[in-house]
């Protein structure tokens, strides 16, 4: 009864604010005072790596925490406009009174450079509910393998930082790919861990130093195969795909789950069906050859400025409608021509003549 009230009277103050929500008047007098949307204020800024910012950040109310390795929506205005972005929380899940985040900056990465760049405390994001299914079981692991690559370390250092607070014993082994020692965020911490936690190991690989190390089957032999063992993996596509294929080899697949941050976007090129075909973006009355890239891609590659957000299908922020042609999904393979349709541009590519409302 008190939520159903609640919720009335939720809906009677945004009509009366029509035509905004309630929320953007309340942001006007402080952006931590919300009537529904999360928020967080960052109170601390740590620059680990040349590379990377992380944020402690204190969240509003509606902010009800997070499973380890699952992923939640920031958003940050730049120059006016809001742009949107997912990041895997780095703290042991069920906190609700703190969030940390670390974004690596990548070349291509317009806000993750910005917040490298310019965030400071006092800057206040704006957050979505926690979503994902790259989480831990209930019934935690006998054995526990974290395997990471580059920014990918976040989610399962929020799965070891949130085993180690539940005072899990169990042999947990944490697995990590990066440049140089001096790429690795939380280093220091996990040194730590690995000298005073038995039931901890913490294993280090350089790809490029003078001894440098990729993925190799020795490094997971004994370990992945171990009985109860379940593999956690997250970092850059070709670590995904080594590894998987290391799974298919032994017979492993059905003990290891998997989060991608990056997809494969390249063209796939068939000597029988050669790219042709021009993209006509309608709103911007721009056409251009196809080059076999996502939508996205070709956009951006003609100047314009599309919305997105994750850039691999799942946030859903850039759909636009593909108004006649066919497009293929680079993630299911499936081609499709009906005309008039809500697709993905991050991962739909053209197939021959698209017009898109761009």
């Amino acid at each position: 009864m008190a939520h159903k009230l609640a919720r009335l009277v939720e809906t009677i103050v945004e009509q009366v604010a029509t035509p905004y929500p309630v929320d953007r008047y309340l942001e006007l007098v402080d952006p931590m005072i919300t009537w529904r949307d999360a928020r967080a204020k960052i109170v601390d800024v740590r620059r680990q790596t040349d590379r990377s910012v992380t944020l402690t950040l204190r969240p509003t109310r509606q902010w009800k925490g997070h499973e380890a390795g699952q992923y939640v929506e920031v958003s940050v205005v730049v120059d006016g406009v809001r742009h949107r972005r997912f990041f895997s929380p780095a703290g042991a899940a069920a906190h609700t009174d703190s969030l940390e985040l670390t974004i690596t900056a990548h070349a291509g990465g317009f806000v993750s450079r910005h917040l490298r760049e310019n965030a400071r405390p006092g800057m206040v994001l704006g957050l979505g509910a926690p979503a994902g299914d790259f989480t831990l079981p209930a019934v935690r692991p006998e054995r526990t393998v974290l395997v990471s690559g580059g920014s990918g370390i976040t989610p399962v250092l929020s799965m070891l930082r949130t085993l180690i607070a539940e005072g899990h014993t169990e042999p947990i082994t944490f697995v990590h790919y990066a440049r140089t020692p001096d790429d690795v965020p939380y280093r220091a911490e996990l040194d730590a861990l690995d000298r005073t936690l038995a039931h901890v190991d913490v294993q280090f690989h350089y790809t490029r130093t003078d001894d440098a190390e990729h993925f190799a089957p020795s490094h997971l032999d004994g370990l992945a195969d171990a009985d109860g063992a379940q593999v956690f993996l997250c970092g850059p596509a070709s670590l995904m795909s080594a590894v998987r294929e290391y799974a298919d080899e032994r017979g492993l697949s059905d003990r290891l789950f998997s989060e991608a941050f990056t997809i494969d976007t390249a063209p796939v090129l068939d000597p029988n069906q050669p790219i042709t075909g021009d993209v006509t973006y309608t709103d911007a009355e721009v056409t251009t050859p196809n080059d076999g890239r996502t939508l996205l891609e070709q956009a951006e590659a003609a100047g314009l400025n599309p919305e997105y957000g994750c850039r691999m299908g799942i946030c859903f922020s850039c759909t636009k409608v593909r108004k006649s042609g066919c497009t293929r999904n680079i993630l299911t393979g499936e081609l499709d021509s009906e005309p008039d349709q809500h697709i993905q541009i991050c991962v739909n590519a053209p197939v021959g003549d698209v017009e898109i409302e761009v």
